[in-house]
């Protein structure tokens, strides 16, 4: 089906930068994955092929440190299973997949003919589906978004990361904004909540080691025992779901012990009385029941953190798993409102960090995906979260039409979405057209009607934001595209003069829109000769309150401990069935489904596997090594089994996320997820999921 990587013709946009020569260069980078390092990075290139990727020592959050998996990125983009050339489906979408390769004139033809039939009787029927695949602004959404817009097609609301945190900082900060991450390295005490920042943020954990060398607490918040917290002073194992009323209980003894900064909370905080109120019901003993923790633990917590009148001052470093259940979004506000409670945000190496992206949003040109192409006003929103569900909706006044057609591009739905059996059953409609833009043939790709090759980092242009620091990185292309892979950008392009879209916005090249991307704050010439662009920011945001809420104050109204949906105390009929609460993290060499395909970090994973604690296998009858079934009403997948010291009592770790075809039974982790939404913002609830596990 696909052929060797071989010279193709590169974009006209970039091929000046790109073309293939003799001797060794090096090309400027940015790491595209979805991880709030956003990596600058060092890329070496000899005779036209790319032989190293580093990161730029002189960066000063990448310091010239790699993770594992994109110090391999070569590996990927060089990779024999990779797609150089469009393909076309020949079977049927419940056989085994089988494709024939075709022109790009010929697939281009193809698929705006079948858009423009389905066009002319409602565009609403068609839906992009993107996420993280790139963070890059170019090859993310800039030609994409004016494509979708031009067309008239739903719009897609994307959901499925971060969105219940991101809706939590905009309600109680007015944007997602935060401390910056080098302060950290000067911090007292650091609490890394819900956060394997060694495997998922590791260039944090440089500055909050640099802390811990230098004196600096460590304390790791997080149902399972992760790599990080190894390393930590100590581990507060919370059950999944719980991390707002552990917020409330800390809130409860900094009232109790007056560990409050009363100036600070007056001229800061709004709604302040109102959640004094809630506070004062969470004792440590009814903080410690909910979850499942010590009532010591909690107020020994609460004066670590608290009590800072001689050691100096506290961060909380707060990571996205834990605003995957029920009342994610409320967790995360009652968690950002605790620095103001006692003043830590004075400090610029005291306050919070969840994400850091929104200090962009002034920087960035808000009308680069043309809204203005869009007649009508705005489309129909669809949730990714819920996309098994929507693509089996017949048409109705509601819903509006039926989703026709799908664009897949910079995401893996079927493997990433949650309840995917509802997500299978979704893309194997034969009345759905679905073209994939991808490097490689996923689970997504097995179900499309057309794979369309796109290029990967070492071989476009881009330009890149960052939620864990405030950098703005450029992307070189290294080398020209292999094979016939062309970027996003330009398959949008082609889609667009396909489909008889004259507009002058399809026009622009990948300079222009580079060009386009940042307002003029951001001095483009140094962002290239340099490689990245410091945001001109204040070291101590809110260290006089100023908060971008509409009134300069932080708003704690209306912040509460929600409970999963599903959990023994929320749901005990369904936890008599199914008791063990399971949580989804990423295996340490995989992001998201990324990279699960490359074999040296295949290899260093070995399989899809179960984590669980001694007690909880015994109970059980198995045994370590032992192949398991995991399940709960609607579905179950097998994989083996780790009884490991990371796991709790009563709590389970589906490491993933593997490609269901490389699973044990062709399934992963979300066969057993549901499609559920968060408290606030609309966002999937991954880790708030009741199993039952038995021998296979």
């Amino acid at each position: 089906m696909n052929v060797p990587p071989q010279a193709g013709t590169a974009d006209p946009a970039h091929a000046q930068h790109a073309a293939s020569r003799a001797g060794t260069r090096v090309v400027k980078g940015a790491c595209p994955h979805d991880c709030p390092d956003t990596c600058a990075l060092r890329i070496t290139v000899e005779d036209g092929k790319v032989i190293k990727v580093q990161g730029q020592p002189e960066h000063p959050s990448t310091h010239g440190a790699l993770c594992t998996k994109v110090s391999r990125y070569p590996e990927r983009t060089y990779h024999a299973e990779r797609v150089l050339h469009p393909l076309k489906r020949v079977s049927a979408k419940h056989e085994a997949p089988r494709f024939e390769r075709i022109g790009w004139d010929q697939a281009l033809a193809e698929i705006a003919g079948r858009l423009r039939a389905i066009a002319a009787r409602d565009p609403q029927a068609i839906l992009p589906y993107s996420y993280a695949g790139t963070m890059g602004m170019l090859q993310g959404e800039a030609m994409a978004g004016r494509f979708f817009n031009r067309l008239g097609a739903s719009c897609l609301d994307r959901t499925i990361c971060a969105s219940a945190g991101g809706a939590a900082l905009a309600a109680t900060y007015g944007r997602k904004v935060g401390m910056h991450l080098p302060h950290f390295a000067e911090a007292k005490l650091i609490l890394i909540w819900g956060s394997n920042s060694i495997a998922s943020n590791l260039h944090f954990w440089t500055f909050a080691n640099q802390a811990k060398r230098e004196g600096a607490k460590l304390i790791c918040i997080d149902p399972r025992k992760t790599e990080t917290a190894d390393k930590c002073h100590q581990h507060i194992a919370l059950l999944p779901g719980t991390d707002g009323a552990l917020a409330l209980g800390l809130m409860h003894e900094l009232i109790a012990h007056d560990w409050l900064d009363a100036d600070y909370i007056a001229r800061h905080v709004e709604g302040w009385e109102e959640l004094r109120a809630k506070a004062l019901a969470w004792t440590p003993e009814r903080t410690a029941a909910e979850c499942g923790i010590t009532a010591d633990e909690v107020r020994g917590l609460a004066r670590d953190y608290g009590d800072r009148a001689t050691s100096g001052p506290a961060a909380i470093r707060l990571n996205y798993g834990m605003q995957r259940v029920r009342g994610g979004g409320n967790a995360v506000r009652l968690i950002a409102l605790l620095p103001c409670l006692t003043g830590a945000w004075r400090h610029r190496a005291g306050g919070l960090l969840l994400s850091s992206s929104g200090w962009f949003a002034p920087f960035k040109n808000p009308a680069l995906e043309r809204p203005e192409l869009r007649a009508g006003g705005p489309g129909r929103l669809i949730n990714m979260s819920t996309i098994g569900d929507d693509l089996l909706r017949e048409a109705s006044p509601a819903f509006g039409p039926r989703i026709e057609a799908l664009i897949v591009y910079n995401s893996n739905p079927v493997a990433v979405a949650p309840e995917s059996p509802k997500v299978v059953a979704g893309f194997q409609r034969e009345d759905l057209l679905t073209v994939v833009l991808e490097h490689f043939m996923t689970d997504t790709a097995d179900l499309a009607d057309y794979v369309l090759p796109a290029t990967t980092q070492l071989e476009h242009l881009d330009i890149h934001t960052s939620y864990g620091h405030t950098d703005v990185l450029v992307n070189e292309p290294a080398v020209a595209p292999l094979g016939e892979a062309r970027s996003n950008t330009r398959i949008f392009r082609d889609l667009a003069a396909a489909m008889g879209f004259d507009d002058p916005a399809f026009h622009d090249d990948d300079e222009a829109l580079l060009r386009q991307a940042m307002r003029e704050d951001v001095d483009l010439a140094q962002l290239r000769e340099r490689g990245w662009f410091p945001l001109p920011l204040p070291e101590a945001p809110f260290a006089e309150g100023g908060f971008p809420t509409a009134n300069g104050k932080a708003d704690a109204r209306g912040a509460d401990h929600v409970p999963n949906y599903e959990s023994r105390s929320s749901a005990p009929a369904l936890a008599a069935r199914y008791p063990l609460a399971m949580i989804s993290p990423p295996a340490r060499n995989h992001l998201n489904s990324t990279f699960v395909n490359v074999k040296s970090l295949r290899d260093i994973e070995g399989e899809q596997v179960l984590e669980m604690s001694a007690a909880d296998a015994a109970t059980r009858g198995l045994s370590d090594g032992q192949l398991v079934r995991v399940f709960n009403d609607r579905g179950s997948y097998a994989c083996r089994l780790d009884v490991s010291a990371r796991a709790r009592e009563g709590v389970v770790h589906g490491l993933g996320i593997w490609w269901r075809k490389l699973g044990a039974d062709g399934r992963n982790v979300n066969e057993v997820t549901h499609q559920r939404l968060t408290d606030m913002g609309n966002a999937p609830c991954f880790y708030d999921c009741l199993v039952e596990v038995a021998a296979a």
